[in-house]
């Protein structure tokens, strides 16, 4: 518990990279003590969730980047204090330069043995938010070598507005990469040390690679927003399910205040 809420202090250069870049990597975020706890708690708990065992040979390309469980802080109190972690949610509310930082959701990431790439894609295509100041935090629970699919950004991408339309798909790959590619935008592709944790923005073009290892890709990501987020009306089936499935009861026009909400920094 100390490592998860001892105080990550940013210096002034690393937030105006994440300002200018709208995603950073930070060295040394959780200790291996941390991780290998969490990484058991995270594993069993996926492994109970887990409702399908389809091979990847019949799996469609989202199918294939990832096995994807959210909420996992609801059934599982191990797996809600590293989503608690006052460290993670202090380093989401520096970043984004804002007073407090309230939960969105968590997902377990596990890109198999085999697994196939995550196309390219902005996480905020499925959000029903107001604003943009929304941060996601992307946790190894172990070294992600760039063999088993790191995650990759288009530095500064959150500029673009062409692709902000598309769900991640194979057209999302196809089309976002041919438009970054007569851009100036950095693709940034680099392995994750243990401890190493990136945060990236919502609108920030990323995907990762495929997994070429004979192991499990094991990534747990916690998505903040702003304290003050309000409610945006739908543009999308997707964000009307993300309204009703991670906002419920939330209204319109309001600040997100729901009980799968919490304020998690202040």
């Amino acid at each position: 518990m100390d490592n998860l809420n001892k105080p990550y202090l940013l210096s002034d250069d690393q937030i105006a990279f994440y300002k200018k870049n709208a995603f950073i990597k930070l060295k040394d975020v959780l200790d291996q003590t941390t991780l290998d706890h969490f990484n058991k708690a995270i594993s069993e708990q996926v492994d109970k969730m887990r409702t399908s065992d389809k091979p990847l040979a019949e799996r469609d390309t989202y199918g294939k980047a990832f096995l994807q469980l959210m909420n996992l802080w609801t059934v599982n109190e191990e797996v809600m204090k590293l989503v608690f972690s006052k460290r993670l949610a202090q380093i989401a509310s520096q970043l984004m330069e804002v007073d407090g930082v309230r939960l969105y959701h968590d997902q377990a990431l596990f890109k198999e043995a085999g697994g196939g790439i995550t196309p390219w894609h902005a996480d905020q295509y499925y959000w029903p938010l107001s604003t943009d100041r929304t941060i996601t935090a992307w946790i190894p629970l172990q070294a992600v070598p760039l063999t088993m699919g790191p995650l990759e950004f288009s530095a500064s991408s959150h500029k673009i507005q062409e692709g902000r339309e598309l769900a991640i798909s194979d057209q999302s790959e196809k089309m976002i990469q041919n438009k970054l590619r007569v851009t100036d935008f950095k693709h940034v592709i680099e392995a994750f040390d243990v401890g190493e944790v990136s945060f990236h923005s919502g609108w920030i073009f990323h995907r990762a690679g495929a997994n070429t290892t004979d192991s499990m890709r094991k990534v747990f990501t916690i998505i903040y927003m702003d304290k003050n987020m309000k409610l945006k009306s739908p543009e999308n089936e997707g964000q009307r399910n993300d309204w009703e499935t991670w906002c419920p009861g939330a209204k319109i026009g309001e600040v997100i205040n729901s009980p799968l909400n919490p304020v998690l920094f202040d």
